[in-house]
């Protein structure tokens, strides 16, 4: 009897949720087929972005090369042109890539204003990765070397010689050759000795600054010969060589 009674219970009890849970579904049903429907609505955008964003990324990267092999058969405007579509039309990292090639063609072309502007302008892009914006920076400053004075070449280069940053060696060594453009030494040698140092700097580096350090050694030693004589004390203006006796 018990077990009879304890099966009629559970009966009930299914029959119960069962009834509670229509009544969910008819209340809250419409909400569930449309989450489910939404699911799929966005997997299915997200897929074709993704797969929309590849095919852009394929399509900039063959333009790309296309007018870096323009660029290199010398065809210099028809490059230009190029990578100026790119650059207007890309996404972002194949756009920022095409303006340096921009400016590097500006270079080889000794347009130095036009190369600085497109340079300066990458610098300043905060949509731009950082390291290309540091890299830009870098190569702005390298145009500016024989026309800026010290304090300009500083401002510029001084945020990038932090070891942490990526082109900490470069940026050291082009202010190291400004530092002895405008006569100061000592500004020099240090920045030298501190690239001989760097672990992160490359053979060439290593070897150019061991040779800016020679030249600055011998600049310093010339000038300490060519220091006239200190002058002699009153002490010792008052002492002389006795004449000799006359016979």
């Amino acid at each position: 009897m018990v077990d009879r009674n304890d099966s009629f219970l559970r009966e009930v009890q299914d029959e119960i949720r069962r009834d509670q849970l229509m009544k969910l579904w008819e209340r809250f049903g419409v909400f569930a087929i449309a989450g489910v429907v939404l699911l799929f609505v966005g997997i299915g955008v997200y897929k074709w972005n993704e797969s929309s964003r590849i095919a852009r990324e394929q399509k900039a990267g063959e333009s790309f090369e296309a007018a870096t092999r323009l660029a290199a058969d010398g065809k210099s405007e028809d490059a230009l042109r190029a990578f100026d579509a790119i650059a207007k039309s890309a996404p972002g990292g194949y756009a920022a890539l095409a303006r340096l090639r921009i400016a590097a063609e500006h270079t080889k072309a000794d347009k130095t204003a036009e190369a600085l502007a497109a340079y300066e302008a990458l610098s300043a892009d905060s949509g731009v990765d950082q390291l290309l914006r540091d890299f830009a920076t870098l190569q702005a400053a390298m145009l500016r070397l024989d026309q800026a004075d010290w304090t300009e070449m500083k401002n510029r280069l001084t945020p990038l010689i932090d070891d942490k940053q990526p082109w900490h060696a470069v940026a050291r060594e082009l202010l190291g050759i400004a530092a002895l453009k405008a006569g100061n030494s000592e500004e020099a040698t240090k920045l030298f000795e501190q690239l001989l140092g760097d672990r992160g700097a490359t053979a060439g580096l290593s070897r150019r600054a061991q040779e800016m350090l020679a030249v600055l050694t011998d600049r310093a030693a010339a000038k300490g010969a060519a220091a006239p004589p200190a002058p002699a004390s009153e002490g010792a203006k008052g002492k002389g060589t006795e004449p000799a006796a006359k016979n």
